[in-house]
């Protein structure tokens, strides 16, 4: 018999809110920046409901001295009575209860649709946070709560302040022991509540910063045709009309706006449910798709511009050159993943195909020269698409002769556990030499590159295929690329691009972001590219050594250990570092510091890499020119 009993005994229960203070992760994510920064998203959305039900016009959110922050809107109010199953305030409730809120009662009183979290954010933003504080102005007068690490400091009380305003203000400060940081990012915050404020039609936001003691408001009349012309503000486009759609069938809605541009060819559609984006799409995606490429279709063969012997165009053709939001509003979203990536409601996606079919082709006939330019836009795209393929095949058949196994350059690892394994892209075969020497051998791969690989931000798939470093690189990872692509066959799920600490190495860092950001999105988004981070130099004394990364942390470095400067080594290149100093500094994982590429602003990224690596040199002299004075660190 165990020496040990197993009863009721060992079954621990959490009460309150005690989960999400021992998994954080679970509810928010991360504890990092982006988690912390989920707990703005969470209040926000709760007033955001509110004005998608048509309670509130304005929501204010203030990034306190004090590191807190405060939202505010002009709402019905957080209700204050007795709530019947848990004997306290409805304030309370939603404050302390998972899964407590207005976005599980369908009626004429609550939610008919929400975004946030499954209705447990108000409630973990407080457990996650040191202090919170709320007022609600309702019925004339205002009711506060306080609260500490998500425990009531008392009751729900009325400051016996008479009011006309109606509405609710959270406050909070986030706990510093749940948290890798605790400092909100501006811009970070910006962002979002411009693209909240272009989803939800004719509210106003106003970010007020105290630091800096500015404020930043939006508003947008036309919502996503206002959002569609931003994005598309440093393209031509064939029209200056967006085209928009809008339908709403059993209490589905769904709203649509698009426009096609002359001289960027790279798709960009996002689509959101309840204003909460969905990265891998979903049904309403589908449904637009479908409804896209058969009024396309139709009336290119109505003009005669496909004739008899023609293929039709494809889904893939029809969205090259296009930008598009897709925004539909749903009461009871079913998501395929957990993370609300893809929206699997079957009836959304016949929705959509309505809204988009009932309209485009009256667009396309009342705009015979714009509808003629677009449709030989997708015919260039076809004809581009068909030559990329027949590239493609005669590749992958010569790939089959002289390949018959991974390519000669790469150094794999003996792990086949594709979770486990990480591949090192290098800089140059002497860098490559030592990493591979220095590595470990279970786990890590190495593939070196020779110079600098295609600029892939202008290339098709047909050029791309013809590069020889390229190609070494897409038959490394083993997901193939393009129409091909298959994620399950990843062999490595930690990608490393590790390059000099100089202005070549940042190139070449730049041109494999590219690549990957352009054609491996999916192993950009679901977080498998990192940037090792080497030392820039070696400090000596005596036989203590030490890294430093950065100017500041060398000039402190050697003021506190009182070190010559003939002993500071300059790293100028990987290769100067033999086998044992790159492992140690790089490539263990107990020491090694490196940064995962995460695209928290989708659209901000496709402009940059557009301006940095497309073709017209003027933007990109702009963007040079107007940030020289914010480089650090520059080898010249």
């Amino acid at each position: 018999m165990s020496a040990t009993t197993y009863d009721s005994s060992n079954i621990q229960v959490l009460e309150g809110l005690e989960p999400v203070r021992k998994r954080p992760g679970m509810y928010i994510g991360s504890t990092d920046e982006r988690g912390l920064h989920h707990l703005v998203w969470e209040i926000v959305d709760n007033s955001i409901d509110e004005a998608m039900a048509g309670h509130a016009t304005h929501i204010s959110v203030t990034m306190h001295t004090d590191g807190s922050v405060s939202v505010e809107d002009d709402g019905r109010g957080i209700p204050v009575d007795l709530h019947a199953k848990t004997g306290k305030s409805a304030l309370e409730t939603v404050m302390t209860v998972l899964h407590a809120g207005g976005k599980f009662g369908w009626d004429e009183s609550g939610y008919k649709v929400s975004g946030g979290l499954h209705g447990v954010g108000a409630s973990v933003v407080n457990a996650l946070s040191t202090k919170m504080q709320v007022w609600v102005h309702k019925d004339g007068q205002v009711y506060t709560q306080s609260y500490q690490i998500g425990v009531p400091d008392g009751a729900v009380v009325s400051t016996g302040e008479k009011t006309k305003k109606h509405g609710t203000i959270v406050r909070f400060w986030p706990d510093v022991t749940m948290f890798t940081t605790t400092v909100f990012d501006y811009d970070t915050i910006r962002i979002r509540l411009r693209q909240q404020a272009y989803l939800t039609k004719a509210i106003t936001i106003t970010l007020y910063n105290e630091f800096e003691d500015t404020a930043y408001r939006f508003f947008f009349e036309w919502g996503i045709e206002s959002y569609v012309h931003y994005l598309n503000r440093s393209t031509d486009p064939v029209t200056d009309e967006v085209f928009y759609a809008d339908k709403q069938v059993d209490q589905v809605q769904v709203e649509i706006a698009l426009q096609y541009k002359k001289d960027d060819y790279n798709e960009k559609l996002i689509s959101f449910v309840n204003n909460v984006i969905t990265p891998e799409g979903g049904t309403h995606v589908v449904g637009f798709k479908m409804a896209l490429t058969r009024t396309i279709n139709k009336y290119a063969r109505e003009q005669d511009i496909l004739k008899e012997k023609d293929t039709n165009l494809t889904n893939e053709d029809v969205v090259e050159w296009l930008t598009v939001i897709i925004s539909v509003k749903v009461p009871e979203p079913q998501f395929e993943w957990q993370t609300k990536w893809k929206l699997g409601n079957a009836e959304v996606k016949w929705i959509a195909d309505r809204a988009m079919g009932e309209g485009f082709y009256d667009f396309l006939a009342e705009n015979p020269r714009a509808a003629r330019s677009i449709i030989d836009k997708c015919l260039l795209a076809a004809r581009a698409r068909a030559a990329a393929r027949s590239a493609r095949d005669t590749i992958i058949r010569k790939w089959a002769l002289e390949w018959t196994g991974l390519p000669g350059k790469l150094a794999d690892c003996s792990s086949k556990d594709a979770s486990k394994c990480e591949l090192y892209i290098v800089e140059g075969d002497s860098a490559g030499g030592s990493a591979k020497q220095g590595r470990d051998r279970i786990f890590q791969a190495i593939l070196p590159l020779r110079g600098k690989i295609l600029n892939t931000e202008q290339a098709r798939l047909d050029k791309i295929f013809g590069n020889t470093e390229i190609k070494n690189l897409i038959i490394g990872l083993g997901t193939s690329i393009g129409e091909s692509f298959d994620y399950s066959r990843l062999r490595y799920h930690r990608i490393v691009i590790m390059t000099d600490a100089d202005v070549d190495g940042a190139h070449i860092r730049t041109l494999l972001l590219t690549f990957f950001f352009r054609y491996f999105r999916t192993l950009v988004d679901n977080g498998h590219i990192f940037i090792a981070n080497p030392p820039l130099y070696k400090l000596s004394k005596g036989k203590q050594v030490w890294y430093v990364y950065n100017e500041e942390q060398k000039v402190r470095t050697i003021a506190e250990e009182a070190i010559t400067t003939e002993w500071v080594q300059r790293y100028k290149g990987l290769g100067e570092m033999n086998p044992e100093q790159l492992w140690e500094t790089t490539m263990d994982p107990v020491q090694r510091k490196m940064f995962r590429v995460t695209v928290e602003d989708a659209e901000r990224a496709d402009e940059v890499f557009r301006i940095l690596m497309g073709e017209d040199v003027p933007p990109r002299k702009h963007f040079i020119q107007s940030r020289a004075k914010t480089v650090a660190n520059l080898d010249v």
